[in-house]
């Protein structure tokens, strides 16, 4: 057993987790505290090597969610901030704006709706008729679309990069860690796989993809599980036929924004993604199973009740995963020129999606409070655009735990 020494910290915060969130917490630490140490442990050799690095690379405006909701006022806060770093960096990125397409009629009042949202969360949102969609995308087709200019694309690998330097913590990768001994009169000590421990003052879990089970470590119950979706992409063969970023209607009922079309920083446009459950935290592919951890999910009683209130929602997404004329009439709903040829395979990504009990797919960011740790327990998309304001309210909280010591 792994325990903690009164008198030998090697850092003041601890934060497990190198992707985007956890760098932008030490970032915002060391600035707002200069000279706190700060410890990153990395479980895998570099940054950013999951859900940061497994995206679309999308900016996003805010324009999908709850007002007042964290969401809503990190991402807007976030896409202002995120394109001043990147410019102040050198980092690539580019504000392309974005366009919703309805394409059925049954859509229409949701788009409506959209565009109330957008601005009740400060947004400009021009909303067109169907002839106007083709000043912005000649080959879409729809019955009306809304325009955000807010929304753009950028190197989320670059930015996590460039908070790891800016920092100034100590980032250790390959460092995973199994074990976490929380002593409340004392600090948290944290055993890796290399046998290494680390002692710190205060614990950050920000560990994403395995979030709850940190959390559980560290004597907290989160009251949620990580329910792992994969989301596959495909590249498309001829990128002369999307100018932006295309997206539909989504459904309210979920947190996915459907298929859509992305043209990213590099020139290429990725299509997708779906969200199908995945057989393991990490399951890239159908092909990667890991028996415990399917068993964890199927234990867990809101993964029942999820799967019973939204199985017809699922099946549309796992014919999609299998088949790929099934992907293709969802893309040709927005862009009918697209052929199957154009569809190339590309990396797919595991979005982290927390489930509560009784089946709710948590919705907000959460961040819950423990004894000496903060808990990040659900931080999917749009977390990569919201992960400056988000790393400055973690860091708060965990300064705020420091400062009471």
């Amino acid at each position: 057993m792994v325990r903690v020494r009164e008198g030998a910290y090697d850092c003041d915060v601890l934060v497990i987790g190198g992707g985007i969130v956890g760098l932008s917490t030490a970032y915002a630490i060391t600035r707002a505290a200069p000279g706190t140490r700060v410890t990153v442990l990395e479980k895998e050799p570099g940054p950013a090597r999951h859900q940061t690095g497994r995206n679309s690379g999308v900016i996003h405006s805010g324009v999908y969610y709850r007002p007042g909701s964290l969401k809503a006022r990190f991402a807007v806060r976030g896409a202002a901030e995120m394109v001043k770093f990147c410019a102040e960096y050198g980092i690539a990125h580019a504000v392309t704006g974005k366009l919703i397409v309805a394409t059925e009629r049954d859509e229409l009042p949701r788009l409506h709706a959209l565009v109330q949202r957008g601005r009740e969360n400060g947004l400009q949102v021009r909303e067109l008729g169907a002839a106007q969609i083709g000043e912005y995308e000649p080959e879409v087709r729809g019955l009306a679309a809304i325009h955000v200019g807010t929304t753009g694309v950028c190197d989320f690998v670059g930015v996590a990069r460039q908070l790891a330097r800016a920092s100034g913590a100590e980032i250790r990768y390959g460092a995973r860690v199994v074990r976490v001994d929380r002593r409340p009169e004392r600090g948290v000590a944290v055993l890796t796989a290399a046998g290494d421990v680390v002692r710190g003052r205060v614990l950050v879990n920000c560990a994403g993809l395995y979030c709850d089970e940190v959390a559980r470590l560290t004597g907290d119950e989160p009251g949620v599980r990580i329910v792992p979706f994969r989301g596959e992409y495909y590249e498309l063969a001829r990128p002369e036929l999307v100018r932006g970023l295309v997206y539909p209607v989504p459904d309210p009922a979920f947190p996915f924004l459907g298929v859509h079309l992305t043209r990213g920083i590099d020139g290429g446009v990725h299509v997708g993604p779906n969200a199908v459950p995945a057989l393991a935290r990490e399951g890239y592919g159908w092909g990667v199973v890991r028996p415990g951890e399917v068993a964890g999910t199927v234990a867990w009683p809101g993964s029942w009740v999820m799967a019973r209130r939204h199985w017809r929602y699922g099946a549309g997404e796992l014919r999609r995963s299998v088949s790929r004329r099934a992907f293709l009439t969802a893309v040709r709903r927005l862009l009918p020129a697209v052929e199957e040829a154009d569809l190339v395979r590309a990396p797919a990504g595991v979005r982290a999606q927390a489930v509560l009990r009784d089946g709710t797919l948590v919705d907000d960011f959460l961040i819950r409070e423990g004894s000496r740790a903060v808990h990040v327990l659900n931080a999917p998309s749009p977390a990569a655009t919201a992960s400056l304001p988000i790393g400055r309210e973690i860091g708060r909280r965990a300064l705020d735990m420091l400062g009471a010591l």
